[in-house]
Formats: C-alpha cells, sequence, structure tokens
C-alpha cells in the first residue's frame, strides 16, 4: 500500500502525541478523557472529546459537512455536526476553506481537530461513501452507518474502506456505527475499519462490521508498526473472512466482542502485535485467534473467552493459530479503567446494545443495557439554523428480529422475511411502486414505534402504517426512516407504501415497544 508524505501534528495536539510519533511510548492517561462517555484508549493522551463546547450545525449532504468544517475560524475550532440523512456521491463536494482540506466523492477529516460527526433524528447513512480521517486528532464518529464503500468498481471511495485512519492521527473514538459492505475484494471492497502509519489511541465501540471479506488492519504493512493502542468492546464481527482485528505491532485491547462466522481467520496478531483478548465470545467460525499468513509472531494474552463451535487449522508454515487451547503467551497491562460483562452473555446485549440507531445504549458491566445519561445523548439543538425538533430515536430490543412477515406483493429475487432478518444487504420490494409489507407475531406485541430501513436505490414516497387487526391508520407521512405513533397492542403491522418515484427497497422494518 501506498504510504503517504508525513505531515507535522498540528499544535492543537499534544506534545505527548509527537513523542509517540516516533514510537509507542506508554500512554499518559487523564481522568478527565472519560466524560460523555469515551472509554479505553482514546481516553489517553490528554483524551477525546471531539467537538465539545463548540458550535453545533445540521448537515444533510456530504457537502454540507464539509462546508460546516471549512466555516470554522481555524482547523481546531471545536465543532458538532449533526447528521440526518442519506450522504451519497452525488451530494458529497469538494468545498475549500483555510479551516479545512476536502474532497469530492469522501467524508474528509484531513488536517484537522477537534470534531464530532454524529447521526440524529432518522439516521444517518454514508452510503458507498467512505469517511477519511488524515493528520488529524480528537475526533468522535457516532451513531452513523457506513455501507458499501468500494476501491474498485463504480463508485470509488476512501480506498474502499468504511472508516480509514492514516498518517499521524491521535485520539479517535468511533461509537455505535453500522459498518458494512456486500462481499470482499473481488468484488471491490476494503476493509472496514483501517489504521496505518502512525494512528495511535483510538476505540472502537459499540459498533457491528459485517459483510465484508475484511473487519480492519492495524499497520498496512509488517513494516508499518508505530500504530497502536486500540481498544475494541462490544462490538459485533459478523460474516467476516478475516482481519477482526489484523494487528501488525503495537497493543490492542479486545473484549466482550461478539463474533460470528468468521470464514477464514479472525484476530491476527503477528510482527511482534501484542492483544489482550478478553471475555469474547466466537461462534461457528474458523481459527478465531493466531498468526497467519506471515511467520512474523505476534502475541497474546487470553482469559474468560468462550470459543462456541469454533474450529481450529492445524500448525504449519504461516498458520499458527491460538487453539485448540488458547494460552497467554504475553503480558498486556491496561492503563485505564473498565467493566467487563461476562462473556456468557456478550452475544445477548451486543444485540441490544451494537451499532447505529440502538439508542447509543451501554451495558453496565453486568449484563444488563442501560440508556445513556440526558448529557450524552447527542440531540442538543444547533445552533447554526432553525431547525425541527429532533425524533428521539429507538430503544429496547427490536420485536421483528424473529417475528413473520408477509405483504401484497413482491418482486422477482426479494422476499418479505428479507425485512426481518436484521440485514440491510437483503430487501424486499413490491411488484410495482406500491405495495403492503407486514410485520406478525403469534401473540399481540404493543408497539410504538417502527424504523423503515432502505436499500440502495430505492425511493419510497408517501405511505401509511396500519393496524392490520382492525385497519386503523396509526400514521402517515413519506420517507423513511423512524415513525412514531401511540403505543399499540397488535398481532399484525403493515407498512403501506402509497406512492414512490422508482423501485421502493425495503431492507429492515424494526418495531420497537419502546
Amino acid at each position: 500500500m501506498r504510504r503517504p508524505v508525513a505531515w507535522r501534528l498540528p499544535a492543537v495536539l499534544t506534545t505527548a502525541a509527537v513523542a509517540a510519533a516516533i514510537g509507542l511510548a506508554a500512554p499518559a492517561m487523564q481522568a478527565s478523557a472519560a466524560a460523555g462517555g469515551v472509554t479505553g484508549y482514546a481516553t489517553a493522551n490528554g483524551g477525546t472529546t471531539g467537538g465539545a463546547g463548540g458550535q453545533t450545525v445540521r448537515a444533510t449532504t456530504g457537502t454540507a459537512i464539509h462546508t460546516a468544517l471549512c466555516n470554522r475560524a481555524s482547523s481546531s475550532t471545536p465543532i458538532i455536526i449533526q447528521v440526518e440523512g442519506t450522504i451519497n456521491h452525488g451530494n458529497t463536494s469538494k468545498v475549500s476553506g483555510n479551516s479545512c482540506n476536502t474532497a469530492a466523492g469522501v467524508i474528509e477529516l484531513k488536517q484537522i481537530s477537534n470534531v464530532t460527526i454524529v447521526g440524529v433524528g432518522n439516521g444517518a447513512v454514508f452510503d458507498q461513501l467512505g469517511i477519511h480521517i488524515r493528520e488529524a486528532g480528537n475526533i468522535i464518529i457516532q451513531n452513523v452507518t457506513v455501507r458499501n464503500v468500494k476501491k474498485s468498481g463504480s463508485p470509488t471511495s476512501n480506498g474502499g474502506d468504511a472508516i480509514g485512519m492514516e498518517s499521524d492521527v491521535r485520539n479517535v473514538w468511533v461509537d455505535h456505527v453500522t459498518l458494512e459492505a456486500s462481499g470482499g475484494e473481488s468484488e471491490g471492497f476494503d476493509g472496514l475499519f483501517d489504521m496505518k502509519d502512525n494512528t495511535q489511541y483510538v476505540t472502537l465501540s459499540y459498533s457491528i462490521l459485517r459483510n465484508s471479506g475484511r473487519g480492519g488492519l492495524i499497520g498496512s504493512s509488517e513494516s508499518d508498526r508505530s500504530n497502536g493502542y486500540v481498544t475494541f468492546h462490544h462490538n459485533l464481527y459478523e460474516n467476516i473472512d478475516s482481519r477482526t482485528p489484523l494487528l501488525r505491532g503495537g497493543i490492542a485491547h479486545i473484549y466482550n466482542n461478539s463474533y460470528v462466522s468468521l470464514h477464514e481467520s479472525g484476530i491476527n496478531s503477528r510482527a511482534g502485535g501484542r492483544a489482550k483478548v478478553e471475555n469474547n465470545y466466537f461462534r461457528n467460525s474458523k481459527d478465531v485467534l493466531g498468526t497467519f499468513y506471515t511467520d512474523e509472531a505476534g502475541y497474546w494474552q487470553v482469559s474468560g473467552n468462550i470459543f462456541d463451535n469454533v474450529t481450529w487449522s492445524a500448525r504449519s508454515g504461516d498458520t499458527n493459530p491460538a487453539g485448540p487451547n488458547p494460552q497467554s503467551n504475553t503480558s498486556v497491562s491496561v492503563p485505564y479503567s473498565y467493566s467487563m460483562d461476562g462473556a456468557s452473555c456478550v452475544p445477548s446485549v451486543v444485540s441490544q446494545t451494537a451499532g447505529a440507531n440502538k439508542g447509543l445504549r451501554v451495558s453496565d458491566g453486568s449484563c444488563t443495557p442501560q440508556s445513556p445519561s440526558p448529557t450524552n445523548t447527542p440531540t442538543s439543538t444547533p445552533t447554526s439554523s432553525p431547525t425541527p425538533t429532533v425524533t428521539p430515536t429507538q430503544g429496547g430490543p427490536n420485536l421483528s428480529i424473529g417475528a413473520g412477515a408477509d405483504g401484497s406483493s413482491k418482486a422477482s429475487g426479494t422476499s418479505y422475511g428479507n425485512v426481518v432478518d436484521g440485514d440491510t444487504g437483503t430487501y424486499w420490494s413490491p411488484n410495482g411502486s406500491t405495495g403492503d409489507i407486514s410485520v406478525k407475531w403469534g401473540s399481540a406485541k404493543t408497539v410504538s414505534r417502527i424504523v423503515i430501513r432502505e436499500a440502495s436505490g430505492s425511493s419510497i414516497g408517501s405511505w401509511q402504517v396500519v393496524n392490520h387487526d382492525n385497519s386503523a391508520v396509526l400514521a402517515s407521512g413519506s420517507g423513511a426512516g423512524t415513525i412514531t405513533f401511540s403505543p399499540t397492542t397488535l398481532k399484525k403491522i403493515t407498512f403501506r407504501i402509497t406512492g414512490s418515484s422508482g423501485t421502493p427497497r425495503v431492507a429492515e422494518f424494526e418495531t420497537y415497544a419502546g
């Protein structure tokens, strides 16, 4: 991979960060860094606060995100950018200014600091468009979905990475995001979460990474060992070939993650990397921990993990799995406090908390999901211009998972069940521009909120939400997203599309009690 020319860190980044640029020195912790919910190594090196204390603005296009960055007084002026809607190539242009360095076709956080990007309202989806963090520090990305970013084919963005960091990056917290692709390198995709060329003090928490050949890496080659101090906790890795993550040099703390269907390998610690792997749950996977595809060994400290239907290759050549009975071969001291759930409850806790649009719920360390305090919920009113009241995000479990589904019609190659499978890569379409899709249960459920998630290329127009039991219309409007109504007890609820400008594609029909 191409290694970009190094850029000198801005003055806003600390002296410790500059010193760390020449090697992995021990992180300096700051007690106040945990304010606002940030955890793990992102609390080190002065902490990660993003745009806290700065202006709050609303953006519904990629160009508006770039404009907000460029309208700041300086490249380090704090700013919180609330994003709602779909960000894509058609609405993401380069914007120029003294406080930014942007580009078309990618969200470019380059040579800047003190920025928060957070999804609000009906949600934020970066569709085929990556987020690139380069030569930057003190960045928070929260409550967004990034999907189907390609490095080959059309369109391309961010080298095929959903979120990519490179070149002297410090202090990044990525939280409650959904990162997904629709295949591997042969289909044009690369990594979901990549760090390289001197990226340090990063936390990835309560996030979903799925349907990709590559989960992510720390270090672009065996010689790129200037990265590290990365925490991964309460994330779901599902239907991934490898790199969950790939660690070349450096230190990673990996705890309370749920791994499902890792096809080739999982946590790949190599080239001197050291991973502390605690209380994770691995299920229906292969070679979930070890050193793979190299003869340069990595190391791990393991405790409390559960290996459920995990298969292990025989050790041979550059294949060196840690199993079938993983044992520690190093010791990693973590300099921050943290609470761990027991591994046995991790799949349940992660399913209720991880990903965008889950209400920013977190675990209390005792296997019980908790809603965030109001001070940690990103719903403050933008100061740049008047905006409508933000629709609250959904809370509680998605009642559609495990439910049945049917409808009035379906286009060839689609299925009713695709709207209740938790997979936004599949969808239902009506046989035309209008039609009904329903979720149903064997016993009555109380529902007060639904979320309609569209697949790429969809164009849902007007709609009604109907209580199928008595034909009462619960809500009406236009466009997909979060829809609320008075709590209603029913056995079947219908989303009726009454108008559209093209072919509607419903990826998920989520239902919530509250």
